[in-house]
């Protein structure tokens, strides 16, 4: 029963205290066989110990796979959530271009890539005649920016299921929207967007430990933070907040 007691306890410890354990318990169960326990029992023992070495042998084999199916299966979950998300970026990317301006109406953002045009404009330098005091006529170097034409915004979304954006993958749960402003400089307030959802969230149904890490992350190959996003409130970006690979071509 003790050594029952024992197994049960070992289950709840880290990996390495479970390794540490399996050899002690190991050494000293040797030890009282080859000492106390008769010739002819000894098969029991022997018994035992593989039903031992084999709990423990896949413990660990979990304890060391735990980790790695966590960050496949986070992976996998995070993926379609950030092509979303880049989808909004783009979105209000191209808003911003054509009104000045981020929105954080759902319904009128997706119409925005429906309806709306974008100016196409060519600048050139020009030449330009200033008469100075005196009579004297100069040439002035002269930038001029003209509209020459429009495209509609939709080109820059084909083959992209725009229309479904704001749906977080895998759930009936949306993206939050949020626009607001911050004061680059002395008297100038910039505009600002954020879209997110919480990690806690994406990661339901896994063990509540590593899902707990997640979340607490901070090296630079993670997504840092409590939630997954793109944008900010506190600063001037249209970034999110995962690491490169996930921009790698094909989401892989």
């Amino acid at each position: 029963m003790k050594l029952l007691g024992m197994i049960i306890v070992a289950v709840e410890l880290p990996l390495y205290v479970q390794i540490l354990l399996a050899v002690l318990v190991a050494a000293a169960f040797a030890f009282v066989t080859v000492k106390y326990l008769p010739l002819k029992l000894r098969w029991l023992a022997s018994i035992l110990l593989l039903v031992l070495a084999v709990f423990y042998g896949n413990k660990i084999y979990s304890g060391i796979m735990e980790p790695i199916n966590f960050n496949i299966n986070k992976i996998k979950r995070y993926t379609p959530v950030i092509q979303n998300l880049k989808i909004i970026r783009d979105a209000q990317v191209k808003h911003y271009e054509v009104t000045g301006n981020y929105i954080d109406n759902k319904d009128s953002l997706i119409n925005f890539i429906n309806v709306a045009q974008l100016a196409l404009t060519r600048t050139q330098t020009v030449m330009e005649k200033v008469r100075k005091g005196g009579g004297i006529t100069v040439d002035v170097e002269k930038r001029v920016t003209d509209t020459i034409g429009y495209e509609p915004v939709l080109k820059y979304f084909e083959n992209r299921d725009f229309k479904n954006m704001f749906k977080v993958p895998g759930t009936d749960k949306e993206f939050e929207l949020e626009i607001g402003t911050v004061e680059k400089v002395q008297d100038l307030e910039v505009p600002v967007f954020r879209a997110r959802i919480e990690k806690e969230f994406l990661l339901k149904g896994m063990k509540p430990s590593l899902v707990k890490q997640e979340i607490e992350a901070l090296a630079t190959d993670q997504i840092r933070g409590e939630y997954v996003l793109v944008g900010s409130l506190d600063e001037v970006t249209t970034a999110g907040n995962w690491p490169p690979f996930y921009d790698k071509k094909g989401g892989n």
